[in-house]
């Protein structure tokens, strides 16, 4: 294993993942008095780690068939499009 590529992965992952609507969900069933916090923890740490395993497999598949720059490119994006529809709500 690549320790600069696990460690590059690691923080964009962590970082894109501060803040967002699934850290304040599970913020949110951690509050709860009657939930066990390492129920929380368990369960949402299997969903991201399922989430991401698609992430990997779909990025596998469809690295097949499109150029690594292109999906960097359609990725980018992506996020810009999200992020300019998210102000445009707003």
């Amino acid at each position: 294993m690549d320790l600069k590529i696990f460690l590059t992965i690691f923080a964009a992952v962590f970082i894109a993942e501060l803040g967002d609507k699934t850290q304040l969900a599970t913020m949110l069933f951690a509050a709860d008095k009657d939930v066990s916090k390492w129920t929380v923890f368990l369960a949402a740490s299997a969903a991201l780690i399922v989430a991401s395993g698609i992430g990997v497999l779909a990025g596998s598949m469809l690295s097949a068939y499109i150029s690594e720059r292109v999906l960097s490119y359609i990725a980018g994006i992506g996020f810009i499009v999200i992020g300019a529809w998210t102000l445009y709500q707003a």
